[in-house]
């Protein structure tokens, strides 16, 4: 076996040195190799033909291979190539010619472009962006029932100056914009951004291109570019209508999908009913809308559920967000018996001590009356002192005031 590879491998060299000997063919390698930025994150890489290569071969095709700022090789046939990269660190490639025949690959010398980085401070582009999406209504129902929300968050660079400001662009296919709406940090600086509404497809399989530019009077601003793919960061929404209804012990869920341009059948659910009494949890993988759970009538039971988009209809993403809770089922509340206990338990002992309270107050009042109080000696003196000066009265006044004395007492005396 082995000698008769040795055989044929041999006859292929000598074929090829025949091919290239008689016919004096000479690969030639591409010409005119420039590569151009044509978009958000996005270049046209663009060569000619050799004129002097030979063209009567139509197995001729071109090899390219991206050097920066991620490595990557593939075969084309055209004279130009669009990439979708990052370009904040610049973009470089190469390619050649290469001839297939008889599972021979011939191959020409490279030719090399680079797109330079863009001019900014080390340490000023931004640091830590995110971004989200998430279906909405759209106002043009009629045209297009559902768009695309866009939320992207980030941090200053380290070395920004205070007074910088950041603007964010995105791409999504053949759209760019601008946005529009900002929050800012405690500097003053955009950190934030909120897209209403976008030309993003959420049933697309193309890239996000996300480009954060900035100004300052101190520093030139480093731009950034970061690439998202749409069913990574798309945040379902909550299914709809959950509806819950208790049947002989047995609860009877069922929900509609979500908000979103994907139909029904595109979607995987996650369901969770949790007993509020002893706090054990259920959850279910399913993928219907519907479920039936055996429950106990002493329990009161909360039901929440959330949704991802299956992958036959796009690649899976994460779980989007639990719906609102729903609470479902009775609970035998001990705190009611105690209280048909404790109440008239207290409101007894409470009558009791009051009554208590009458007794031993009447029964004192009775064992030590009040006694009046005698009028002053000074004030007799001076009314006897005030009438002593006619004769004639002084005998009459003193008596009055004895007789209003002893009245006094007797009237005491009474009760």
């Amino acid at each position: 076996m082995v000698p008769v590879l040795l055989i044929l491998m041999g006859a292929s060299a000598t074929l090829q040195t025949d091919l290239l000997s008689h016919q004096k063919f000479l690969l030639l390698p591409p010409v005119n190799f420039t590569i151009k930025a044509i978009g958000l994150a996005q270049v046209l890489l663009h060569w000619d033909p050799n004129p002097h290569q030979e063209q009567r071969h139509a197995d001729l095709v071109y090899h390219v291979k991206i050097n920066a700022p991620q490595e990557d090789e593939y075969d084309t046939k055209t004279t130009e190539s669009k990439r979708v990269s990052p370009l904040h660190e610049g973009f470089a490639a190469s390619v050649r010619t290469i001839l297939k025949r008889n599972r021979l690959d011939l191959a020409s010398s490279w030719v090399s472009a680079e797109l330079r980085a863009p001019p900014g401070s080390s340490g000023t582009s931004v640091m830590n962006l995110t971004c989200t999406t998430n279906t909405v209504l759209s106002s043009h129902t009629h045209l297009r029932p559902y768009q695309v929300s866009l939320r992207c968050t980030w941090l200053a660079g380290k070395d920004a100056p205070e007074d910088t400001q950041y603007f964010l662009y995105y791409r999504f296919g053949g759209w760019t914009e601008e946005c529009q709406e900002y929050s800012r940090d405690a500097m003053n600086r955009n950190t934030a951004c909120w897209f209403p509404r976008t030309f993003i497809n959420s049933k697309g399989f193309e890239q996000l291109a996300v480009h954060i530019n900035g100004s300052s009077k101190h520093a030139a601003i480093k731009p950034f570019d970061q690439l998202f793919t749409p069913h990574a960061i798309d945040h379902v929404n909550p299914p709809m209508n959950v509806t819950v209804e208790i049947k002989n012990n047995s609860l009877y869920i069922q929900w509609g999908k979500p908000l979103s341009a994907f139909p029904g059948h595109c979607f995987n659910y996650e369901l969770k009913i949790c007993n509020t009494k002893n706090g054990c949890t259920q959850t279910e993988k399913l993928i219907t809308n519907k479920f039936i759970s055996k429950i106990d009538d002493v329990s009161t039971y909360s039901i929440q559920v959330r949704a991802a988009v299956s992958s036959p209809c796009r690649m899976s993403g994460s779980w989007g967000k639990w719906s609102q809770p729903i609470y479902a089922g009775k609970e035998r509340k001990p705190w009611v018996e105690w209280h048909l206990i404790v109440l008239p338990t207290a409101v007894c002992f409470v009558l009791l001590i009051f009554s208590l309270i009458c007794r031993v107050c009447r029964l004192w009042t009775r064992l030590f009356p009040p006694v009046p109080a005698p009028k002053s000696n000074m004030e007799d003196l001076l009314v006897v002192t005030e009438y002593e000066k006619p004769p004639n009265e002084t005998k009459t006044e003193v008596v009055h005031c004895v007789e209003e004395v002893g009245f006094e007492v007797m009237e005491n005396s009474m009760f």
